[in-house]
């Protein structure tokens, strides 16, 4: 796949979030720009009990540095994903912080977050 592509190669099949993250991962690395992958969520041990992974709830699905060192936060959706009042929230305070933050639905939403113009 390369990142102007909006639809899965199934024809018709938007793309899921996996695959827009996995394009943006691409992409960023393409360019030079270390991304990271948040994975959050609880895992069951072995022994029944559950472990919560720590990152707060709303915490975004990649996050970086440019080069310049600013950090970004990028939640991703697909078209019709929608944003949880925990996501808004993280992303509000993180731009309060001087954070670059938001929601991208394709590679073209999230070079514009990473590069501060959305």
């Amino acid at each position: 796949m390369n990142r102007q592509e909006e639809k899965s190669q199934v024809a018709d099949t938007p793309l899921s979030e996996h695959d827009i993250q996995n394009l943006i991962r691409m992409e960023l690395a393409r360019i030079g720009i270390p991304v990271y992958r948040a994975n959050v969520g609880k895992v069951r041990t072995t022994d029944g009990r559950y472990f919560d992974t720590g990152l707060p709830k709303g915490f975004p699905d990649l996050f970086g540095f440019r080069l310049d060192g600013q950090i970004f936060f990028i939640e991703v959706k697909n078209q019709k994903g929608k944003v949880r009042p925990e996501q808004e929230l993280f992303i509000r305070r993180a731009r309060q912080q001087g954070a670059l933050a938001g929601v991208a639905r394709s590679v073209d939403d999230a070079l514009k977050i990473v590069r501060g113009s959305k």
